[in-house]
This record gives structure tokens, sequence and C-alpha cells, in this order.
């Protein structure tokens, strides 16, 4: 069986979500405009609005990529539990050093999004719950297999992990020759698993 082959559109289409990342990552949402979009993809702006009809729809579509990649290279699919799970959260704080871009806009779209009239905001807020509730999970699954003492507080736990983890991204992205996001959020998640084992 043959891979299947991209279509021009296909093509395009991806060409502006990447473009379309990285003008949101530096600008925000509001000040980034779908001409200077159009313009990074040689593209006009009726062209561009061809394939997405408006720029909340770009938004959409930039959010989903990026959710796709840390779903797959997370392993939201494999049945991770506890120590296993959290150490995976680890590596993706260390594949997310090499990837500022995709950082940068996750934190400047998180942090515009608590307006309550910015497109992005159900996005934000039904992210963090999915999270939370998987990690959770990982964590009661952790409790279950005997990993971490029973009386842990699993939803705080899960909060705090995520504080830290968005907390080192931001102080990351505004000092990077002196914040080592990936050995603070290691050595965090070493203590973790220490005083809840």
């Amino acid at each position: 069986m043959t891979p299947q082959r991209r279509t021009r559109g296909e093509a395009r289409r991806e060409q502006i979500i990447d473009e379309a990342l990285k003008a949101f990552a530096d600008n925000g949402y509001r000040s980034a405009s779908i001409a200077e979009i159009a313009e990074r993809c040689g593209l006009s702006q009726p062209g561009l609005l061809h394939y997405f009809p408006n720029k909340a729809a770009l938004l959409a579509a930039v959010l989903e990529y990026r959710d796709r990649l840390d779903y797959d290279r997370f392993g939201f699919d494999r049945n991770l539990r506890g120590k296993a799970a959290l150490q995976k959260m680890v590596q993706l704080v260390e594949h997310n050093e090499h990837v500022p871009g995709l950082v940068q806009l996750f934190t400047v779209v998180t942090s515009e999004a608590v307006t309550v009239d910015h497109p992005a905001r159900d996005w934000v807020v039904n992210r963090y719950r999915l999270l939370q509730a998987y990690l959770v999970k990982v964590l009661e699954d952790g409790i279950a297999d005997g990993e971490f003492r029973p009386d842990i507080n699993t939803a705080a736990h899960a909060r705090q992990i995520f504080a830290m983890m968005d907390g080192l991204q931001l102080q990351w992205l505004l000092d990077p020759e002196h914040v080592d996001m990936p050995a603070l959020f290691r050595t965090y998640i070493d203590e973790l698993i220490a005083s809840i084992s």
C-alpha cells in the first residue's frame, strides 16, 4: 500500500496554519492580522479566506494542530499510569524546549483567553478541564497500582503540576538563558513522586 500524497490544497492549508501559528505566537491573536498571515503565505487576503473563513476559524485550526502534536508526543492514546505518565510529562517539557514557537503560542493565547470574549476561551477552559481529569486519573491509577499513597489529594496535585509546567514555560520564554525549564520540571516531578510514593 503506497502512502497517500498530499493535495495542493492540503499543503496550502498546512502552510497557512504554520504561518498563522508564528503570527499568533509573535503578536497574539488580537494583533495578528489575516492580511499579514496571507502575505507570509504569498496569498491575497481573499485567497487565504478561501481556506479559512475568518481569523477565529484559523485560530481554531492552529490550536487543533498544536493539540494534535502534543497528543501524539505525550501518548494520550497509550494507557500510561502513575509514575510512567508523570515521567512522560517530563519528556514533553524537554521536547518543548526545542519548539519555542509552539510554547509561545500556547502562553500568549492562554493569557489572552482570560477575557470573556476571546475566541479561544472555550478551548483553553476545556483543555484545562480535560488535562485535569486525565492527570487525576493518572494519579488515581498510581494509587490503585500501589505506586502512590492512598491519602494524596489527586485533584490538588494535578493542578499544581500544570501550574508548575505553565509557570516554568512563561519564565523560560522571558529569560531562556537563566531558566532551565526541563531540569527544573524534572526535579519537581522527581520530588513530587518521592513525596507521594
